[in-house]
């Protein structure tokens, strides 16, 4: 298991998978290592539920903040084709933020779930002394749809086209060129680029889109592990090749020359806002067509070939594509937060010394 971030599948199947509660009938997508989502029959419509963390940095402004955190949650559940229709929300707030700092933030929420037809239907607020930004709580959402109209993570087949959307690194680019601009030892249009790309870190909308336009056979976000960990979970599930083409994968203005300064594989860096789609041939043009009418930059960027392999593969330009050990976002992370940290005790106390 990495020191830091989601747990790799050995960890999974030791300790997860085999304890799982009770085994019930009504449980049709059950946890799985690289799947987002369950699925439970009610009445044979098809329930689908996803919960993750709540993340709000307050340096990125709290309205930007806010939306960013709920557009990580809902997605878990969007990327399924079903829109995500009802919330659960717990918050464990650090007592450092004020009544009106938690009304922009629950405000923020409000706004973005009613335009996507979401309601809260329960939830839990309150302050605790040792919670601290910016993990403040969790969130559990729901959708419901019909069984046939789930877009499964491991659906895809041979003969399906690869599409990406936006592109890889996307998201720690933009995070950490926002939070750290200034030890980023680059041009200043660079930085601007670089910083820009916390636009568009946002999914939800895109794969409903792309789930309506169709037929798309298996769809993820692009996350924890980034593109190389989503091509490989997704080629796992479905027990298929994935053949890529590394030069057709969009790239966007600023990410190369922040990884290459930072030192890290922007294929393997995380990229919330990115999504990796399979698609039938016959309906490539029509998700392609329904995206950039979103403004969305979108790729086709290979295709799935049959594989004797249980596990699946990626080949990207003739070679094989692991599963990255880890997110180099969080090391990279961790060591600019620790430049910070050092620059602004050495300031306060020069400040001290006069």
């Amino acid at each position: 298991m990495s020191d830091l971030g989601k747990i790799d599948r050995q960890f999974f199947d030791r300790h997860v998978a085999p304890n799982l509660g009770a085994d019930r009938d009504d449980v049709t997508v059950g946890p799985r290592h690289g799947v987002d989502f369950g699925v439970i029959d009610v009445g044979g419509q098809a329930l689908v539920t996803a919960t993750d963390p709540l993340s709000i940095m307050p340096q990125l402004g709290l309205e930007r903040a806010a939306r960013f955190a709920l557009d990580l949650i809902l997605a878990d559940v969007a990327v399924s084709g079903i829109p995500p229709s009802h919330l659960s929300i717990c918050f464990t707030l650090p007592e450092s933020m004020t009544d009106d700092e938690f009304a922009t933030v629950w405000g923020t929420i409000h706004e973005e779930c009613a335009d996507l037809g979401v309601a809260v239907v329960t939830g839990h607020t309150a302050r605790y002394t040792d919670a601290s930004h910016p993990w403040v709580g969790a969130a559990t959402v729901l959708g419901v749809g019909d069984h046939d109209e789930i877009v499964r993570p491991d659906g895809a087949s041979a003969g399906d086209r690869l599409l990406l959307t936006t592109g890889p690194a996307v998201e720690s680019v933009g995070l950490l060129s926002t939070l750290f601009g200034d030890q980023l030892e680059l041009s200043e249009d660079v930085v601007v680029d670089a910083q820009a790309r916390l636009e568009e870190v946002y999914c939800v909308r895109d794969a409903l889109t792309a789930a309506a336009a169709g037929p798309v056979t298996a769809m993820h976000d692009v996350t924890e592990g980034g593109l190389a960990g989503a091509l490989n979970e997704m080629a796992a599930g479905a027990g298929a090749r994935f053949a890529i083409d590394g030069d057709a994968v969009p790239m966007r203005p600023g990410v190369r020359a922040v990884c290459e300064f930072l030192e890290i594989d922007p294929w393997a860096a995380t990229s919330s806002g990115s999504l990796l789609l399979a698609v039938e041939p016959g309906g490539v043009e029509d998700v392609i067509a329904a995206l950039e009418d979103r403004d969305t930059v979108v790729a086709e960027i290979g295709r799935v070939e049959a594989t004797h392999s249980g596990d699946g593969e990626v080949i990207v330009d003739g070679d094989r594509l692991e599963h990255p050990d880890a997110d180099p976002s969080w090391r990279a992370y961790a060591e600019l937060a620790d430049r910070a940290h050092d620059y602004s005790n050495n300031c306060n106390g020069l400040h001290t010394d006069r």
